[in-house]
C-alpha cells in the first residue's frame, strides 16, 4: 500500500483473454460524482481497476471519459467551479482524503495526454525535471536511461539527448513524454487519447509500448477508437449519456466487463449498440 502522506472492433486475432481478476484493486471508484457548475458531467460511476491491467474506457463524445480518467489524479480539481463527489481509493487510500497531498497523487498516477506536450528543453532534461522537482537527483543519468529504454526510445535518442525535444518526430514526442511520466515509477499510468494525434506506423508503436508496460504499471487508457481498445485492453467500461428532465446530459457507466466480452458478447443493449455503431 502506498502512504501518500509521507511519501512527499473485434480483439485482434490470437490474442488471449484477459486471465482472471484476482487480489487487491488499484483502485476503487465508488460513487463518483463530478459537476462543473451546475451541471453533472459524471453520475455516479463504480468500479474496480485492478494492477497490471489495460483498462481502456470508451464511449460517444462528451459522455465524461476525459473527466473521470482526470479524476483519478486529481487533475479536475484544478478546473475552477469543479466539484468531485463519491471515492476514489488506491490500494485502500481515498486520495481526496484531507490529509492526501495532491501533489503526491500525481506522482504516483502519471499521466499522458492527446496532443504531445514535450518541454522546450532537451530529451535529457524533459525526462530529468520530475525527477530534479521531487528530489530524486541520485542515479539521475540510470534513471533517465531506465525510462527511455522503458518508452522503446533510448535506441532512437542515445545520441543526441542534449538536443531539443521539439525536432523529434510526432510520435517520438508522445513516447518521450511517456517516458516523462514513467521516470518517478508511479503505480499508475493515465493515457487520455494518447494515439490520436499519431499516424498509423507511431500509433502501432504505441500500442506495442502499452502492451511492454502493462508489466510494470496498471494503465487506464482513454480512446474513441473501439478497434485500439479491442487490440490493448484487457478490461473496458463503456460510458454513456443519460439526458434528464432539464435536457442537461450526465456521463453514466454502462457497463464494465472484460474486453472480449464487451465487444464480443456485451450485457446491455446499449452498448452492442455502440461498438456495432448503430449508436455513437
Amino acid at each position: 500500500m502506498i502512504d501518500l502522506q509521507v511519501a512527499n472492433a473485434v480483439p485482434q486475432q490470437g490474442r488471449q483473454a484477459a486471465p482472471p481478476i484476482t487480489g487487491e484493486p488499484v483502485f476503487q471508484i465508488e460513487n463518483l460524482s463530478v459537476f462543473y457548475g451546475n451541471s453533472q458531467a459524471i453520475k455516479d460511476v463504480s468500479f474496480d481497476v485492478h494492477r497490471n491491467r489495460v483498462t481502456a474506457i470508451i464511449g460517444p463524445s462528451g459522455c465524461g471519459k476525459s473527466t473521470f480518467v482526470r479524476c483519478l489524479n486529481r487533475m479536475t480539481e484544478l478546473v475552477p467551479g469543479a466539484r468531485v463527489e463519491g471515492r476514489i481509493l488506491l490500494d485502500g487510500r481515498d486520495l481526496y482524503a484531507r490529509d492526501v497531498d495532491a501533489v503526491m497523487v500525481r506522482r504516483w498516477i502519471g499521466m499522458v495526454f492527446q496532443k504531445p506536450n514535450p518541454f522546450p528543453k532537451s530529451i535529457y532534461d524533459n525526462v530529468a525535471w520530475a525527477l530534479r522537482v521531487l528530489g530524486l537527483k541520485d542515479r539521475l543519468n540510470e534513471r533517465v536511461e531506465q525510462a527511455l529504454r522503458q518508452a522503446a526510445l533510448w535506441d532512437e535518442v542515445k545520441d543526441r539527448l542534449k538536443k531539443s525535444a521539439l525536432g523529434l518526430s510526432g510520435g517520438q514526442q508522445q513516447r518521450l513524454c511517456i517516458a516523462r511520466a514513467i521516470a518517478v515509477q508511479p503505480e499508475v499510468v493515465l493515457m487520455d487519447e494518447p494515439a490520436s494525434a499519431l499516424d498509423p506506423i507511431a500509433t502501432t508503436r504505441i500500442e506495442d509500448l502499452i502492451h511492454e508496460l502493462k508489466r510494470d504499471y496498471t494503465i487506464v487508457i482513454v480512446t474513441h477508437n473501439m478497434q485500439q481498445a479491442a487490440r490493448v485492453a484487457d478490461m473496458t467500461a463503456f460510458f454513456s449519456l443519460e439526458v434528464h428532465a432539464d435536457n442537461q446530459r450526465s456521463g453514466i457507466l454502462v457497463e464494465y466487463d472484460q474486453t472480449e466480452k464487451i465487444f464480443t458478447n456485451p450485457s446491455d443493449g446499449r452498448t452492442e449498440d455502440y461498438v456495432t455503431g448503430r449508436f455513437g
